[in-house]
């Protein structure tokens, strides 16, 4: 019988071990992350889920506030307390589409545009930072991105 991503690494009933949990693993790796992002964000004045935003408006200008979202797997109440803050430093503009006025379409600014160099600089001192080769980090990402995929479809089926 396979085990739960999170099953206690025996498969007798024993006492539960931190350090047995997938969850939590992800959950410290993550916290590590921030950790070293900080630093590096601080320099460009962006928060964590500020520079995600960006970057998926320097994949493609131009979204609307449901299509950056459903990129970063965010509702709209905790997106667009972020976008203000963004258009307030400057970096984005928001507006309502002409031909729907119930949406509204986030624009890069020029100062926008001219933060992506310096940001381009992050992931590389990240990746120094890990001690992980390339290779290594696309293969945890494609298997953290399945597991992701693994559990929205166990949310969304009850399962």
């Amino acid at each position: 019988m396979t085990q739960a991503p999170d099953a206690p690494s025996s498969s007798a009933p024993g006492p539960l071990k931190l350090e047995d949990f997938l969850c939590f693993s992800v959950y410290a790796a993550g916290h590590a992350f921030n950790r070293l992002y900080r630093p590096l964000l601080d320099k460009l004045g962006l928060t964590y889920p500020q520079y995600l935003a960006m970057v998926v408006l320097w994949e493609a200008d131009d979204r609307t506030v449901g299509e950056l979202g459903g990129r970063l797997g965010l509702e709209s109440s905790t997106l667009t307390p972020l976008l203000k803050r963004l258009e307030g430093l400057g970096l984005v503009s928001r507006t309502r589409d002409p031909a729907d006025e119930r949406v509204v379409r986030i624009r890069l600014t020029d100062k926008g545009r001219a933060l992506k160099g310096p940001a381009c600089a992050v992931p590389a001192e990240l990746l120094a930072t890990s001690g992980l080769d390339v290779a290594a980090v696309a293969r945890i990402r494609d298997e953290l991105a399945g597991l992701n995929a693994a559990l929205t479809r166990a949310e969304q089926t009850g399962r």
